[in-house]
């Protein structure tokens, strides 16, 4: 009697083969789609064809959709608050007055935002009620709050002048935030390009003097012991 042998399984991808190598794939891929086309324009089949695994792949990990996208902005946030962390352990721990921690605070979330451009876009999108409402505790929210925390401790400021903290922080957000999101159209018509080699290191300087200047007065008249501090970065 003739013995048949079980027929061999097609072989897997080494992505398929490796889950955490595959979830960061479906999770890289689903990031720059969002960030590119929003939450609608974009299916799970899209996510998996780009990530290199199978369309049904990207669901057997996460879901639904609106599960993948909740894990897209979840691990762009814990990116975003394990910077703010060490940026206030190295700035805490360098005992440098206050306006060099200021100024290093303004390099370095220049510098984050620059390397996750999908990260910016999908910010936006989310601001425009691109895709489905969190249910439970917002990531973003507790990195924002983390960022407030970390500014108040760096910079010195007391419980009851947090909210100077909070304009300062949104302030230096703006700043850093405004030309990268709108590179192609209202930094374009101005004539700056923030691909150009040399824009990031021209626009830090701009940000850091302007915050240094314009903070000064504000704080001497509220935070008399931080403010006396605050120069120009030249």
């Amino acid at each position: 009697m003739t013995s048949t042998r079980p027929a061999t399984a097609t072989p897997r991808t080494d992505r398929e083969r490796n889950s955490a190598r595959s979830r960061e794939a479906i999770l890289d891929a689903a990031e720059q789609l969002f960030a590119e086309r929003g939450y609608d324009a974009t299916s799970l089949m899209e996510v998996g064809n780009l990530a290199g695994v199978s369309r049904a792949t990207p669901g057997y990990f996460f879901g639904s959709k609106a599960d993948l996208y909740f894990a897209v902005l979840e691990r762009s946030f814990t990116g975003a608050r394990a910077a703010v962390l060490e940026g206030r352990d190295r700035a805490l721990a360098s005992h440098e007055p206050p306006e060099t921690v200021l100024a290093g605070v303004i390099r370095d979330y220049f510098d984050f935002l620059s390397a996750r451009p999908a990260f910016v876009k999908l910010m936006e999108r989310a601001a425009l009620d691109d895709g489905p409402e969190w249910d439970g505790p917002n990531p973003g929210a507790e990195a924002g709050q983390e960022a407030l925390a970390a500014i108040v401790e760096q910079l010195g400021f007391d419980a009851g002048h947090s909210q100077e903290a909070a304009h300062l922080l949104i302030s230096m957000i703006a700043l850093c935030w405004f030309p990268m999101i709108h590179a192609d159209t209202i930094s374009k018509s101005l004539g700056l390009d923030p691909n150009a080699p040399d824009f990031a290191d021209e626009r830090k300087r701009h940000v850091v003097d302007l915050i240094l200047h314009g903070v000064v007065e504000r704080l001497r008249a509220t935070h008399p012991s931080v403010a006396p501090t605050l120069t120009s970065s030249e």
